[in-house]
């Protein structure tokens, strides 16, 4: 039987966690239809073996102790090619990998039918979440800095949201019908003519299966923050130092605190997009579309969708710069509760919760 394999390579911010949870959970059905989302390690999760592996391959070090990620993508590629039928290999940060890294993967991947998959929003939207999601990972900038650096192209998903470039770059190795580019739904999109038409059932077009085949829904979910509780992480970041928050430790703490909506128990106005920001989202996106209608590559979805819808001028702004004392107040309170908590319930070796109590408790101080 041909082995086709479908990797999925990003963007972040679309939904790939849910994606690659809910292929995880649902293995063994997927198998039994000659689809495999492959593991190595029994022990292991396949969300967790290909983050890995992806890790390994783009050579990247983080998010466990120094060196966990070694060998994990030969691990991946071994196990691979004594699969037959439709093997799907996922993970958001090889989208904007450099062509060493692509001319490996595919010489890798020889002996397989490759196929590309790459998801899209609006970059208004995604853009948004992208800084949220920096800020989870411990970085201290503020939401005007990472937009004047974004529009640089400087940070690593600014690279990952250039559709011109991440695909050009991998269409390299395969041929524009074997790409396939998803459009996430637009927000609040109802179905049509009594059809499903959400993330999951684009995103099982673009895999080649039956939606049916993976009937256990995912409640993997990484929940979007408010401009006082981003704030909050944001001042906590700083407060520690990048090093700390970056340490493995205190990178599961907060994924998981964040994630579980265990961390801040309200959510005060969301993160949206600066005003002034628009024009350049706008002409970066039409410049975007033009490509992809001139590439012949497969999109999935209705690319209008990709469009930032600019929001009614008489509705006002939150600046997640410029958040009020009484919504910080609130919101480092909730956060002050759960970490208290967190810290008790805990061994905590490395003190982390417990500083991370003590430093909250300090920005409450008058």
């Amino acid at each position: 039987m041909t082995r086709v394999v479908h990797l999925h390579i990003g963007a972040p911010k679309t939904g790939t966690t849910y994606i690659q949870s809910r292929l995880g959970r649902n293995t063994r059905t997927l198998a039994d239809h000659g689809v495999h989302f492959p593991a190595t390690g029994r022990l292991a999760r396949p969300e967790l073996s290909q983050f890995r592996a992806a890790l390994d391959l783009t050579e990247q070090d983080w998010g466990g102790a120094p060196g966990h990620a070694e060998g994990a993508w030969d691990a991946l590629m071994r196990k691979t090619r004594r699969l037959d039928g439709n093997v799907i290999i996922s993970h958001e940060i090889l989208a904007p990998a450099p062509a060493k890294v692509i001319q490996r993967a595919m010489n890798d991947l020889s002996g397989s039918e490759v196929h590309i998959v790459y998801s899209a929003r609006d970059l208004a939207r995604q853009l948004a979440a992208a800084w949220q999601e920096s800020v989870k990972q411990g970085r201290a900038w503020t939401f005007r800095k990472f937009l004047r650096r974004s529009r640089m192209g400087k940070p690593f998903m600014m690279q990952a949201f250039d559709i011109p470039d991440v695909l050009s770059s991998w269409g390299i190795a395969v041929p524009p019908e074997r790409i396939h580019l998803v459009v996430v739904p637009a927000k609040g999109k109802a179905p049509a003519d009594g059809v499903e038409d959400t993330l999951w059932t684009r995103m099982c077009r673009a895999l080649d299966i039956d939606p049916a085949w993976a009937p256990l829904d995912s409640d993997a979910a990484n929940k979007s923050l408010g401009v006082a509780e981003t704030q909050v992480l944001r001042q906590l970041n700083q407060e520690l130092g990048r090093k700390v928050a970056r340490e493995g430790e205190y990178d599961e703490l907060l994924r998981r605190m964040v994630a579980d909506g265990s961390l801040f128990h309200h959510r005060s106005s969301p993160v949206t997009l600066r005003p002034d920001s628009y024009d350049w989202v706008e002409e970066r996106t039409e410049r975007s579309l033009e490509w992809i209608r001139a590439s012949g590559i497969d999109v999935i979805g209705d690319l209008d969708e990709l469009r930032p819808q600019r929001p009614d001028p008489a509705q006002r702004w939150h600046n997640p710069d410029r958040v009020k004392k009484q919504a910080i107040t609130r919101a480092a309170v909730g956060a002050l509760s759960a970490m208290t908590a967190e810290a008790a319930r805990r061994p905590d070796p490395h003190g982390l919760a417990a500083r991370a109590t003590r430093e909250l408790k300090r920005r409450l101080e008058p």
